[in-house]
């Protein structure tokens, strides 16, 4: 029996990042933890531990500090491009690779009722995330967002699930429906000039409008919903795929206390927990490659 190496790649994890710009009293605050892998001729390092063509990885991660300096990060997405063109146009044996992203946001804080120039709390709704992959006949950009918890109050049901002898659920015409919503997105033919920020902030809002809309009969369709509706509104999107773990919140029995409760305080839980996956995919798109290539958790 033959045993070979098989796919391959290695880079510099989590290297934190905080960028600075000072141009002005005014200053800028760009928060990243950025990840890159290298892909290339490496079989010699793993078979025979021959390192003569490996980039350390230690160097990534101050190519990671450089690119920051060089190209502002943001939008993410172009400062990513150049740190993979870097290390593919640059650096002789690589022939491809990844960079993963996800931002960190701030505001700044007031003073006298006024945003301070240089004081800033971290805040933010979400993780923003990008991962662009580098090869040699295709460039793959995915947007995104993880950790984007968001609720209704309403609107939601939950009845006329499958039952067996084990079952203990009660179905209900009005839950509270919620979730930690990790959200990814491939665009395919993006231009250099492409406004990725406007792309990320109205994928996002229409995403958040479908949940809050929808009449929902299961967080299923509601993924389905908000995915279809992202490609609707945006041809370049070839894809999307969507992670949602429920967030449960359970009415509390209040039938000891001689008081009602109607649907006014629950107790949340927060394992276990439902993990619902869904993706939305636009027939006929281009292929994926290697675009989703160290994604965990998406289907």
């Amino acid at each position: 029996m033959s045993i070979v190496l098989g796919p391959h790649q290695y880079g510099k994890a989590e290297t934190r990042l905080v960028r600075i710009v000072r141009d002005s009293p005014r200053h800028e605050i760009t928060d990243l933890n950025v990840s890159s892998a290298l892909r290339g001729p490496w079989e010699e390092a793993y078979l025979d531990g021959d390192q003569r063509r490996v980039l350390p990885t230690d160097t990534q991660k101050n190519s990671a500090y450089v690119w920051a300096k060089k190209v502002a990060p943001d939008p993410i997405e172009v400062y990513g491009l150049a740190l993979a063109h870097h290390f593919v146009d640059d650096v002789e044996p690589v022939e491809g690779a990844r960079v993963e992203i996800e931002r960190y946001d701030w505001t700044r804080v007031e003073v006298d009722g006024r945003p301070h120039d240089h004081t800033f709390v971290r805040t933010g709704q979400e993780v923003r995330t990008a991962a662009i992959t580098l090869e040699a006949d295709a460039t793959h950009v995915v947007q995104g967002f993880k950790d984007l918890v968001v609720l209704k109050s309403t609107g939601s049901h939950f009845k006329d699930f499958l039952v067996d002898e084990y079952t203990t659920l009660q179905p209900t015409d009005d839950r509270i429906m919620a979730t930690s919503l990790t959200a990814q997105w491939r665009l395919t033919d993006a231009a250099a000039d492409t406004d990725w920020n406007g792309v990320y902030a109205a994928v996002k809002a229409l995403m958040l409008a479908e949940f809050a809309t929808l009449d929902s009969f299961a967080l299923q369709q509601t993924l389905w919903h908000m995915g279809r509706a992202a490609l609707e509104a945006f041809p370049p999107i070839a894809e999307i795929r969507l992670v949602a773990p429920n967030k449960h919140h359970f009415l509390v029995d209040f039938s000891r206390f001689d008081e009602p409760n109607e649907n006014e305080v629950f107790h949340a839980d927060d394992r276990p927990y439902g993990l619902i996956q869904a993706s939305a995919v636009r027939e006929g798109a281009a292929p994926a490659g290697e675009a989703w290539h160290g994604y965990t958790g998406l289907v």
